[in-house]
């Protein structure tokens, strides 16, 4: 792809590197941005650079939030008797949208991947287990994919809780077996959060 400015090139260079986004769409994206108002350009750099610069992440539950504590972790309605552990941002946000579950979260940050060199010390399972320890905790609910990389990781927690007195369930598989937890529809998520079943009665069949 030949480019008539260097600063057009590195624009759609930089707007490529994101998922999805191929250079031919990376050029229409870079074109439509240079065909608006400067102002609204402005606003779009600096709300990228805001939220780069101020993002945190809470410290109870991983979560991304605008202060220490996400506003579901400060939520006194929700019962703190019960936690869904999920891959990321992306999966709190598809099973809020079910408004089915009441409990707390915690985001692990990924899953285990040993082909992407992803292993149990790169995600906060650790910090779960010393929620568990500090006790309160009657259920732990696994919402992770069901994917290979999925099952390995609900497998691993599953083997560093099993000396707790606490209740282990996984989502029941209205989600298909290898689809990823964002893209199913808010009432089959629902559903399955509601119809949880015990995680060992999966592993037994």
């Amino acid at each position: 792809m030949d480019f008539s400015s260097k600063l057009l090139e590195n624009a759609v260079n930089e707007m490529a590197q994101l998922p999805g986004i191929g250079r031919r769409t990376a050029l229409r994206l870079v074109l439509h941005l240079l065909k608006q108002p400067k102002e609204q350009t402005q606003y779009l750099a600096e709300a990228l650079k805001n939220f780069r610069d101020e993002i945190k992440l809470c410290k109870n539950c991983h979560n991304i939030s605008d202060m220490e504590l996400c506003e579901i972790c400060t939520n006194k309605r929700r019962d703190p008797e019960l936690i869904c552990v999920v891959e990321d941002i992306r999966d709190v946000m598809a099973i809020e949208n079910t408004a089915q579950f009441k409990g707390f979260y915690h985001v692990l940050g990924g899953k285990i991947s040993p082909i992407e060199g992803i292993g149990p010390h790169n995600l906060t399972i650790e910090d779960l287990v010393q929620k568990v320890e500090r006790g309160g905790i009657k259920e732990i609910i696994l919402a992770l994919s069901s994917t290979m990389e999925g099952d390995t990781t609900n497998f691993y927690i599953y083997r560093r809780l099993q000396k707790h007195e606490v209740n282990l369930t996984t989502i029941a598989r209205g989600i298909s077996v290898g689809d990823e937890i964002e893209y199913a529809d808010e009432v089959t998520l629902g559903r399955s959060i509601i119809n949880r079943v015990p995680f060992e009665q999966g592993i037994k069949r």
